[in-house]
C-alpha cells in the first residue's frame, strides 16, 4: 500500500515519481483511489486544461510539443496527457508520445504521461479526468491533453477541457467535410497545421466557410479563430497561445469557465456513480433477485422496464 499523503506532498514539490505513482493508482483503479482523490480535492482548480484533437496525421504531438516550449518560455509548469490507442495484446499505449516529446524529458517543469484508451471510446482514456486532477494538484499551470486520432463522433475532449483545439492539415482529403458532423462543432480554436503545404489557404477558407454555416452567434459571443501553423518549425505557435489566452479571458469574464468546470465535475460524478451501479448489477448474475425478475418477464407478468426499476430500487436500498 502506498502512503498517499506522502505521495501527494511529494507531487506538490514537483517530484515526477510521485506524480507517476498517483496516476498509476488512478489508471489501475486502485483501492486507494478514493483516498487519493480526497487528498487532492483541496489542491485542484488552478490549472488551465487545453485539449488538442484532430484526425491522425495532422501533427497533434508536434503541436503539443511546440506549445509546451511556448508555455515554458513564459515560466509556466506544464503537464501533458498524451492518450494513445491501446495495444490489443498488452492493453498499453501503442505509440508512446513521450518519445516524440523527448526535448522536454529533462525539464523539471514539464510532466509528460502517455495513457492508453484501453478500449474507451471518445478519443480519451477512462482515467483522464482523474489524471488531470493529479496534474492540477501537482502544480501544473497548464495541462495539455492530446487525444488519439479522432473521427466524427470521438469528441469527448470537449467535455474534459477548458478550451478545445481542433487541428486540421491540407492534403488530408476532404477532411473538413468528413469531420463537420463531429469535431468541427466542438472547437474553440482551430489550427491549420503544416501550413507550408499547398492547399493550406484553401483549407483555412473552407474551414471559415463551414464555421460560418454553423449556429448563429450574437454580439459578444466567442468566434473561434483559425490559426495557421508549421508546428515542426514552431511557426504560428505564439499566435495559438495568444488565441488560447483570449478564449480563457473571454470565458472568465462571462462565467463560462466556471460553468464548464461545474459541468465537467457533474459528468465525473455521474460516471463514477454509473460505474459503481454497473459493478453491483454485474455481481447479480446468478442472483435469485435477477432470476426471479427474468422469470416474471418470460411469464408475461412483468415488462423489462418495470423489472429494471425494481432492480435499481433494490440496489439503491441495499
Amino acid at each position: 500500500m502506498q502512503d498517499v499523503s506522502s505521495l501527494v506532498a511529494q507531487a506538490r514539490e514537483g517530484r515526477p515519481r510521485a506524480v507517476a505513482r498517483l496516476i498509476s493508482l488512478v489508471e489501475g483503479a486502485s483501492p486507494q483511489l478514493r483516498e487519493v482523490m480526497a487528498a487532492l480535492a483541496p489542491l485542484t482548480g488552478n490549472a488551465y486544461v487545453v485539449g488538442l484533437t484532430g484526425s491522425p496525421g495532422v501533427g497533434k504531438s508536434t503541436s503539443t510539443s511546440a506549445l509546451v516550449t511556448a508555455y515554458r518560455k513564459q515560466g509556466r509548469r506544464v503537464g501533458v496527457l498524451a492518450v494513445d490507442p491501446s495495444s490489443p495484446f498488452s492493453g498499453g499505449a501503442l505509440l508512446g508520445d513521450r518519445v516524440r516529446m523527448s526535448d522536454h524529458a529533462s525539464d523539471p517543469g514539464v510532466y509528460i504521461r502517455s495513457m492508453a484508451t484501453r478500449g474507451h471510446l471518445g478519443g480519451l482514456a477512462w482515467a483522464a479526468p482523474q489524471a488531470i486532477r493529479v496534474l492540477d494538484a501537482a502544480g501544473c499551470d497548464v495541462i495539455l491533453v492530446e487525444t488519439v486520432g479522432v473521427g466524427q463522433s470521438e469528441v469527448e475532449i470537449a467535455s474534459q477541457a477548458d478550451t478545445s483545439v481542433v487541428l486540421l492539415a491540407p492534403g488530408m482529403g476532404d477532411g473538413i467535410q468528413a469531420a463537420k458532423a463531429g469535431i468541427l462543432e466542438i472547437g474553440d480554436v482551430y489550427v491549420v497545421n503544416k501550413a507550408d503545404r499547398d492547399g493550406a489557404d484553401a483549407t483555412a477558407r473552407e474551414l471559415n466557410h463551414m464555421l460560418g454555416l454553423g449556429e448563429a452567434r450574437g454580439p459578444g459571443d466567442w468566434r473561434p479563430p483559425i490559426v495557421k501553423t508549421v508546428a515542426a518549425r514552431a511557426e504560428g505557435i505564439d499566435e495559438v497561445v495568444e488565441a488560447l489566452e483570449k478564449h480563457r479571458a473571454w470565458m472568465e469574464e462571462r462565467g463560462v469557465l466556471a460553468e464548464r468546470r461545474r459541468a465537467r465535475a457533474a459528468r465525473e460524478v455521474e460516471t463514477i456513480a454509473v460505474t459503481a451501479l454497473r459493478a453491483r448489477i454485474g455481481d447479480l448474475h446468478g442472483d435469485r433477485r435477477l432470476s426471479a425478475l427474468a422469470e416474471r418477464i418470460v411469464a408475461g407478468g412483468l415488462d423489462p422496464y418495470r423489472a429494471a426499476d425494481e432492480l435499481v430500487a433494490g440496489l439503491t436500498e441495499g
